[in-house]
Formats: C-alpha cells, structure tokens, sequence
C-alpha cells in the first residue's frame, strides 16, 4: 500500500471553545473550556472540518474555532513558539492528525474575558 503523500498537507494553530456535554471529560463545576490544537488539512478550513467532526466524536461540544494560521504565518506574526509547540505540530503533520496541546476548562463566566492564549 502506497504512503499518503504529505506535500499539501500543512499544520493549523485552532482554538476551540468547547461548551458543557454529557461525558465531555471536564472537571465538575466547569461552564466550558478552550483547547489549543494542531491540526493537519490541505487548507485551514478542512483542519477545522476534521477537528470538530473528532471533537464531537470525543464527546465535547465545540461553539467556536478560532485559527491562527500555519507555523509560518505565525512566526510572520511574530508568535513566540518553543520547541515543545514545534514538536507537536511535527506530529500533526507527521500522522495527518489532530493533536489537542492543551484543554483549559472554564469556570463562571471565565470565557467572556476574551483573552487570547497566544498573545
């Protein structure tokens, strides 16, 4: 069987806002929460397309996806990105996958600030 090429495939910095669900893993008490994700498409829009139909499939109910571009588009941003971070977009785009970097639940209304992990 023939290797999936990569060479389209790019690697998108997502944040989801995820609200309450049945069975969606967080912590009692929490409103809802934000998970910072790599995820792997041909454009950002597929990325997006992929992330939430697995989000959904994960059980959590996402409201909102916010994209932050590729690795590139960041760094022309001016986004600070540490080893870590590169680590797990390399394993975004080495497995054609999703990967979740970070869940941060929210407590009381703490989603309405508008604060933006990446700057």
């Amino acid at each position: 069987m023939a290797q999936k090429k990569h060479s389209r495939q790019q690697v998108y910095t997502l944040l989801v806002q995820v609200g309450r669900k049945q069975d969606d893993g967080l912590p009692e008490g929490a409103t809802g929460g934000a998970l910072m994700i790599y995820a792997s498409g041909v454009d950002e829009a597929e990325a997006v397309r992929e992330t939430v139909a697995i989000l959904k499939q994960a059980d959590l109910a996402p409201l909102d996806v916010t994209g932050y571009g590729t690795l590139e588009e960041r760094e022309e941003q001016g986004h600070e990105i540490d080893n870590e971070e590169r680590a797990l977009m390399q394993r975004a785009f080495d497995e054609n996958s999703v990967v979740v970097a970070q869940m941060t639940p929210f407590f009381g209304g703490e989603e309405s600030t508008g604060t933006d992990p990446l700057h």
